[in-house]
């Protein structure tokens, strides 16, 4: 009872803002809800005062839920088919990941943008936009109005990858499985490149979809090794030798572990068909309640004062991306 009495009024504010989010989603794919919960918390955050009542249960939702959606998208995802796709696609994906990384804390630090904006920027550039930067937020301990800015600035690459690379791949005569390939290593929303391939061909639309959720499985080598980052630098801070089994048990994304159970449950066949599809439409609906609640948290004026440094750093890391993936796919014959 006490859990609910404390948290539940913010929890119902985010699921009740979420809700609208969701329903202009659906209404604009290519936007997604994800984003309308954000924007949405975002205008209403910063133009109303929030009653006390519901800042415990945001910060519980921005944090917890947030955890939880990761855990739910588990439950959708055959490890099976993503090692089949994977042999095809793996060496993209893995020039893709390491530009996105390298061109992010290099220009990051280049630009000197902080960097746990940076880290958020190129994960979700990395590999699946606001899932991956929902991963890794606890874990380098970010604030609401940097998942905010990071989540937002992925966006806006989004649309451009959906405008911009259906007419480049026919300018560039790619087969269908080779602009699927393309999309799914370069595009960062589920959303985005399933609108991106489908409008290249229906072959390229589904090759697309399922190289994106074989590069969605990264989130947990990846988490692990930021896990491991910050639990050594903050032994190097603290300067003691015996705290770093604590410091990385306490660090340690254990909702990571439980993403990997639930996918394995769905690779051995517990979990399937409308089962698996609720996980991820429930994963999908949790993000945005959690990131309604994240907008709902942020201080726009904070966000302002970042300036527009870390949005030309998305720029720079999203180009890199697209350029690697063409230039690999070349390189490799795949093209």
């Amino acid at each position: 009872m006490n859990f609910i009495r404390r948290n539940g009024p913010g929890l119902a504010f985010a699921v009740g803002l979420a809700l609208m989010a969701n329903y202009f989603g659906h209404l604009f794919p290519i936007v997604g809800g994800p984003v309308f919960g954000i924007v949405f918390g975002l205008f209403i955050g910063n133009l109303w005062p929030k009653p006390k009542s519901v800042t415990p249960g945001l910060a519980f939702t921005s944090k917890k839920v947030l955890q939880w959606a990761i855990i739910a998208l588990g439950g959708g995802l055959s490890l099976s088919q993503v090692y089949k796709v994977g042999l095809n696609s793996f060496s993209v994906m893995m020039f893709t990941l390491s530009a996105a990384f390298i061109t992010a804390y290099g220009f990051g630090r280049l630009m000197r943008i902080p960097v746990k904006l940076t880290s958020l920027i190129g994960m979700g550039t990395a590999i699946c936009g606001g899932s991956a930067i929902a991963a890794i937020s606890p874990i380098i301990e970010a604030e609401d109005q940097e998942i905010a800015y990071a989540i937002s600035t992925v966006f806006l690459f989004n649309i451009m990858a959906v405008l911009i690379f259906p007419p480049l791949g026919h300018f560039l005569h790619f087969s269908d499985q080779a602009f699927g390939l393309f999309a799914g290593t370069a595009i960062n929303d589920t959303s985005s490149v399933v609108a991106a391939g489908y409008a290249y061909s229906n072959a390229a639309g589904a090759y697309a979809t399922i190289v994106k959720l074989t590069r969605t499985t990264m989130i947990i080598p990846i988490s692990l090794i930021f896990a491991a980052v910050v639990a050594f630098r903050k032994k190097h801070t603290s300067g003691k030798d015996d705290g770093v089994n604590y410091r990385f048990k306490a660090i340690f994304p254990w909702f990571i572990l439980w993403f990997l159970a639930a996918s394995l449950l769905n690779t051995a066949g517990i979990i399937t068909g409308p089962t698996a599809a609720l996980c991820t439409e429930t994963g999908k609906f949790l993000i945005v309640v959690a990131l309604s609640a994240i907008g709902l948290n942020s201080d726009f004026k904070k966000m302002m004062k970042t300036g527009f440094k870390p949005m030309l750093l998305g720029l720079i890391v999203w180009a890199s991306v697209t350029v690697t993936s063409i230039i690999v796919q070349f390189a490799t014959g795949q093209i």
